[in-house]
């Protein structure tokens, strides 16, 4: 990991602003699970390589979504955006995108340049369906299960897949698939009922951007207030806060969660029988701690 960090700020060295991207942090939960999933192989260089391509990916997307929320801090800083504008924040996110593909081809590897790239498109059809949804209520479970996969469950398993594919061990991408998608579902539910401190962001904040997840649409099943809710017409922050509060009372939160861990239990049990036990033990603790995160 600390590799994958100085190989990280070698590539944005090239443009202030994605140094400034990738030097804010962040979990590198992807680059690791590159590693994890790779665990054992010799190949050091090159998981390295899928393990940076996967986080400037990530960061990629982040800085895109910034533009496309007007959002003016990220992880506590100035984004982008806020700093230099649409038009370079644009720019910025393409370069990483770019910077990501560069980085694996020195792999020589296609079946990991095809991982990596479908997991791309994936995340930009995510994108754009959840800006189709944007302030519907009437947002599907399926639907909204599908956008999940697309914006975040496909990188995670694109993640594990590189791994296995440069450690030349079993497939990894459904593990991956299914922890990914267990920790969506449980950022939206802290969205709801995390505290700002843990967050760093107020609570209800999907609410106010019209992001229809999955607490409010459990939520809605037991709560006339909540089904007639108009998402426009929530006020402001202490608006939000209530119907937050609303949605709890309900225990779609509760419902949320398990269903995440459901994910994760399964992940877990489905693991090839062929991984050695040291292999399956990291993994194993890997999809326990995205949880315990979110504890």
């Amino acid at each position: 990991m600390v590799a994958v960090e100085t190989r990280l700020r070698e590539i944005s060295a090239v443009e202030q602003y994605s140094l400034a991207t990738v030097a804010a942090g962040g979990k590198r939960l992807r680059p690791l699970l590159v590693f994890v999933a790779g665990l054992g192989s010799d190949a050091h260089l090159a998981l390295s390589r899928a393990a940076a391509a996967v986080e400037l990916i990530h960061s990629a997307t982040l800085v895109h979504d910034d533009v496309l929320d007007d959002a003016p801090l990220r992880r506590g800083r100035r984004t982008v955006f806020a700093a230099a504008g649409r038009t370079a924040a644009t720019a910025t996110g393409d370069l990483l995108f770019s910077s990501a593909f560069a980085e694996l081809a020195q792999n020589g590897a296609i079946s990991q340049l095809r991982a990596l790239s479908g997991a791309s498109a994936a995340l930009a059809r995510g994108e754009l369906m959840q800006r189709a949804d944007a302030w519907r209520a009437d947002v599907t479970l399926e639907r909204y299960l599908q956008r999940c996969e697309l914006k975040t469950a496909r990188l995670f398993a694109a993640a594990c897949e590189l791994g296995a594919l440069v450690g030349g061990g079993p497939p990894l991408g459904p593990f991956g698939h299914a922890v990914g998608l267990a920790f969506q579902l449980l950022d939206d539910v802290l969205d709801i009922t995390g505290p700002t401190e843990q967050t760093g962001k107020r609570r209800g904040t999907d609410l106010l951007d019209g992001t229809v997840t999955l607490p409010l649409i459990l939520a809605r099943e037991s709560s006339p207030e909540l089904k007639a809710l108009d998402l426009r017409a929530i006020s402001g922050p202490a608006d939000a806060d209530r119907i937050c509060s609303l949605i709890e009372a309900t225990g779609a939160g509760e419902q949320a969660r398990r269903r995440a861990l459901d994910l994760v239990a399964t992940a877990k049990r489905d693991l090839p029988g062929e991984l050695p036990p040291r292999q399956r033990e990291a993994l194993e603790l890997m999809a326990d701690w995205l949880v315990e995160r979110f504890a």
